[in-house]
């Protein structure tokens, strides 16, 4: 069963999951945190970025048919923090990977921008990741002999974009991310957290409408863990993104506007 919740102000006896506490309204819906507010203002005139209509995920392993996704259905807003929650191999990044295009479901609609992907050629989906969407990995996929400033041009080199306005985009979201002053520096000479600020800047740089966050924090300590999630927070205020972040922390899912359980490949709000 599926409830809606609203994060209280403080600690409230009423729904508890792996330490977080959230009010529980009534049974029905999707899983909501932090509807009102600053986070949610203006809601009602928001369009659907990325919606999964009944969407299942099965893989042949050796004659064996494991399932990895079972009949999902989840809508993520312009400008909406989403976090999906749940154990290894519940489904998480299967989820993510749909909606990113590498991988197919195997039944079920994905919606993008108001676009179904039921019909996406390769290159359909190679336009779609340059202009929609932006990914941040939990290994930051950073080239290693490039600069920071050089990874972060990439999306819009990739797009045939040169010159000043890429150098002044790419400052800009350095900037952003809090990593100016090291823009000339290549991976190996970043701190973890700072790697991870740089992938940010790279995912934001195109100005896509969506950013898909793979345990972004899964190879930070919890300090710098807990910057990088301050910074996603930051982005859907700031730039008007949906977020849509995969995540075992529970101080992380706090921070988002709409929390997802999930457990076995469905969506799911029961407690562990």
């Amino acid at each position: 069963m599926v409830y809606e919740i609203r994060a209280a102000p403080t600690s409230v006896a009423g729904w508890v999951c792996q330490g977080v506490s959230w009010e529980c309204d009534r049974p029905g819906g999707a899983i909501v945190t932090r509807l009102s507010g600053e986070h949610r203002a203006g809601c009602s005139g928001w369009l659907g970025v990325v919606r999964l209509d009944h969407v299942s995920k099965s893989y042949d392993r050796g004659g064996a048919v494991v399932t990895a996704l079972r009949d999902v259905s989840l809508s993520v807003s312009q400008g909406e923090f989403c976090a999906l929650m749940g154990p290894s191999g519940c489904g998480k990044s299967t989820l993510l990977h749909l909606v990113a295009g590498l991988d197919a479901p195997t039944s079920g609609e994905i919606i993008l921008g108001g676009r179904s992907a039921k019909n996406f050629t390769d290159t359909d989906w190679t336009t779609i990741r340059r202009e929609l969407i932006g990914m941040v990995f939990q290994s930051f996929h950073l080239i290693p002999s490039l600069t920071a400033e050089e990874n972060v041009a990439l999306p819009l080199l990739l797009k045939g974009e040169g010159g000043s306005p890429v150098r002044d985009r790419v400052a800009e979201h350095l900037d952003v991310v809090g990593m100016q002053a090291r823009a000339k520096h290549r991976p190996g000479e970043l701190s973890g957290g700072e790697q991870q600020r740089v992938a940010i800047a790279r995912a934001l740089v195109h100005r896509p409408q969506v950013i898909l966050a793979d345990e972004p924090t899964g190879n930070l300590d919890s300090t710098r863990g807990s910057e990088i999630i301050a910074l996603l927070r930051s982005l859907p205020k700031r730039f008007g993104q949906a977020i849509i972040l995969v995540t075992h922390s529970p101080d992380a899912a706090r921070q988002a506007d709409t929390v997802h359980m999930m457990r076995d490949g469905q969506l799911d709000a029961r407690a562990t």
